[in-house]
């Protein structure tokens, strides 16, 4: 093989272009002729039952299509996990926001008419909106998954711990709360009837997730489902499951219109609709010998799934996966429930349930470090897990562990002690602001848990073309992260071509194999780790005809010869590593088959008289083994940090009554430029050979911990629930002088 061309290299970004010159087609960019708009009427209530659904006689019904439920040719029922969402509201209502009819109409002025001359009657339901109630619900039958991991007896360590008098003991509890995605794009489908099928194009994650919802729903095989994507504005998560409910309903219109069906949510029906980060609360206990060594962990975490199931037993997989962090424990225990209320249905977001427990973990540790009077990463370093160390489910980590070389890279970059003595020095001055410095440790599992990669059995490869190039087949998407981009290296670097002669398109399931959803970090290591084998196999197929090495050029003349004589295409099919074995009953085993590794270190300033904080300066450290492409992979960093600063300051979803009560961007603040601090961003060199790890979700998991613990250097102690509104900061600060710890401007 010729050395890598392309691999490594900060190639520019395939998409870059069309986006910058505003020529890329996203849903709503389509042509118009002859599509007709969708709408949906939609619940104003929690839980409710419905009595009619009334139109008013006053408006022309024969210039729109109507759809409700008793429309729907198979199945109701969005198919996931549990199948128990219905694609449109029949005889009860379990959120405010669901869907219960439909209207297509032939322009947006037309629509917006016939929506407002819909009346859903109904009759009110008691709504359960606690989920601490819903665990208290008869038989478990609020709870939609219940997850225990153990290592060792937690119970009966952190007993003992308790009457030891060398010993000390530390309960923290957190409240988590939930984050709207803000896409740049809202959601949006477009939905066209033809004598084979139907053809879905728009805005997703994963196209074979709308192929597999569709076909029970419309009563038709998955043959006769096309999805086709369309440049996509950003995910998140948020397009992993929920464009199967948008799909679904322009599919429901498009049959009865017999003509497309275009649906764009704006943001506020969007943000009100649509999934969220789930919410929750967790409670850490730990026990610790009076040096500083972690003895015990009891972790206990409860998330709010919402009025349908969704993606949240595996959201709570991963969470409970992650809980007791990159860490040595003797005694661990986990246990981690998702639950039905009556508020929207939460799905994935970014981090996927890890940010929830590792902020949990994360402050607990630094208030562990306060008590037992070690700075933070001192604490960490004693109980940092080593190579060949245990994790909390049994696996064996073997030398894929970087915790040590994150954090001691992480203390030197952000110079944390020179820092520190500086802030501590600071505050010593009185004033009305107050500086600290905070940091969290963590990793990420890249790929789908356990054996979740072998069940998903992803195929990808390369097609030759007539003039040389090749075509990567994939069903991965571009959501604005560079996945066309990386996918095009890593084909480049197994074919041993340059990444000029590698083309890209949008995934379309009629001829995109299905090589799995663009989400759990693992385009670049699992497809990624296909097409650099398609590469090599297809490399070596053209030698041996050829009869001898073949240099670059070569390669492109025997391409084109081949696929001039007939189709060309070379696919692979996923095999996991040797020696991965997981137990999906009882949680224990090989959860990944490799880790990311991360240090983020925060700096912030708080304003003591009217609590806002801002984060001055920000730096993240990171192990991902091989970086694919170190411009688009510092742009994931950057970014990811953006959105966990957002999570931990700025971003609070306000519940009333089951409702959104602030789905504007104009009431739920996002973090701008001028909120997101410079940031340091730091890949640590992998050992020779090592291929690449996920990196989407790893820069998420960090900042709000980091933050927090920032807050409590400068403060003495630290809001115990995110986002740390001014509000919430000033309570803590009142709370502090109460307990005669000072932290105002008097002290």
């Amino acid at each position: 093989m010729p050395t890598s061309p392309s691999l490594g290299r900060s190639v520019p970004r395939r998409e870059g272009a069309a986006k910058l010159t505003g020529r890329e087609i996203y849903v709503d960019d389509l042509p118009r002729a002859g599509v007709w708009l969708g709408g949906t009427v939609r619940a104003a209530e929690p839980h409710a039952r419905i009595r009619a659904i009334v139109r008013d006689p006053a408006f022309s019904w024969s210039d729109v299509v109507f759809v409700t439920a008793d429309d729907i040719p198979g199945a109701n029922v969005v198919r996931l996990i549990l199948d128990d969402q219905p694609a449109l509201a029949h005889d009860t209502v379990r959120h405010v926001g669901e869907a219960v009819a439909l209207i297509a109409a032939p322009d947006r002025e037309t629509l917006a008419r016939a929506l407002a001359a819909v009346t859903v009657e109904t009759e009110p339901l008691p709504a359960l909106l606690d989920p601490d109630a819903a665990l208290a619900a008869p038989a478990g039958a609020g709870v939609y998954k219940r997850i225990e991991i153990t290592r060792g007896d937690a119970s009966a360590a952190l007993a003992a711990a308790e009457i030891n008098s060398a010993a000390i003991t530390v309960e923290t509890t957190m409240a988590i709360g939930s984050q709207e995605h803000v896409y740049i794009e809202p959601q949006g489908m477009q939905a066209e009837w033809t004598d084979s099928g139907v053809t879905l194009q728009g805005s997703m994650q994963c196209p074979y997730y709308v192929v597999k919802a569709m076909a029970p729903l419309l009563g038709i095989p998955e043959s006769a489902v096309r999805v086709i994507q369309r440049a996509t504005g950003g995910g998140f998560g948020g397009k992993e499951e929920y464009p199967s409910m948008v799909a679904a309903h322009a599919a429901l219109l498009s049959r009865k219109a017999g003509r497309p069906v275009r649906i764009v949510y704006d943001r506020a029906e969007d943000m009100l609709a649509t999934t969220k980060r789930h919410p929750g609360h967790a409670r850490v206990r730990t026990g610790w010998t009076a040096d500083g060594k972690l003895l015990a962990m009891d972790f206990d975490v409860v998330l709010d799934g919402g009025a349908y199931c969704t993606l949240s037993p595996v959201v709570l997989s991963r969470g409970a996966i992650h809980a007791a962090g990159p860490y040595d424990i003797p005694d661990v225990r986990v246990l981690a429930r998702a639950v039905a209320t009556n508020h929207p249905p939460f799905g994935a977001f970014r981090g996927f349930g890890a940010p929830q427990t590792i902020l949990a973990r994360e402050a607990h540790l630094d208030e562990c470090a306060q008590r037992l009077g070690l700075a933070p990463e001192e604490l960490r370093r004693r109980n940092l897990l080593k190579r060949g160390g245990i994790l909390a489910t049994g696996q064996n980590v073997g030398d894929d562990v970087a915790a040590a070389e994150a954090l001691e890279r992480a203390v030197a970059e952000s110079r944390l002690d020179q820092r520190r003595a500086e802030f501590d020095a600071f505050n010593a001055e009185g004033g009305f602001r107050r500086r600290g410095i905070g940091l969290s440790l963590f990793h990420h599992g890249a790929g789908f848990t356990g054996s979740g990669e072998v069940m998903l059995a992803s195929v990808a490869g390369l097609r030759g073309n007539a003039d040389g190039t090749v075509t990567v087949l994939s069903a991965q998407t571009e959501m604005g992260q560079g996945t066309r981009t990386i996918l095009a290296q890593a084909a480049a670097d197994g074919l041993g071509v340059s990444v000029e002669r590698v083309l890209t398109e949008d995934p379309d399931t009629a001829h995109s194999p299905n090589s799995g959803p663009t989400v759990a970090s693992r385009t670049g290591m699992v497809i990624g780790g296909l097409l650099i084998r398609a590469g090599r196999e297809l490399r070596a197929r053209l030698e041996k005809e050829a009869g001898g090495p073949l240099d670059e050029d070569g390669v492109a003349q025997a391409v084109a010869r081949l696929a001039a004589a007939g189709p060309l295409e070379h696919r692979v099919h996923y095999e996991p590593p040797p020696g991965i074995v997981w137990d999906e009953e009882l949680y224990r085993g090989d959860a990944y088959a490799t880790y990311a590794w991360s240090c983020h270190v925060a700096a912030v300033e708080v304003d003591v008289l009217t609590g806002e904080t801002h984060v001055l300066d920000f730096t993240a450290v990171q192990d991902i083994g091989q970086v694919m492409n170190p411009v688009l992979a510092g742009g994931q960093v950057e970014g990811g940090v953006a959105q966990g600063v957002g999570w931990a300051l700025l971003e609070n979803v306000v519940w009333d009554n089951g409702r959104m009560a602030n789905a504007t961007m104009t009431d739920y603040t996002v973090p701008t430029a001028m909120d997101t601090p410079p940031i340091r961003t730091v890949f640590l060199e992998s050992p020779a050979g090592a291929g690449p790890k996920g990196l989407g979700e790893l820069p998420m998991d960090g900042p709000a911990p980091a933050v927090l613990n920032a807050v409590r250097h400068a403060l003495g102690s630290a809001p115990r629930c995110i986002p740390a509104t001014p509000d919430r900061i000033l309570e803590t600060l009142t709370g502090a002088r109460d307990a005669g710890g000072g932290g105002g401007p008097e002290a």
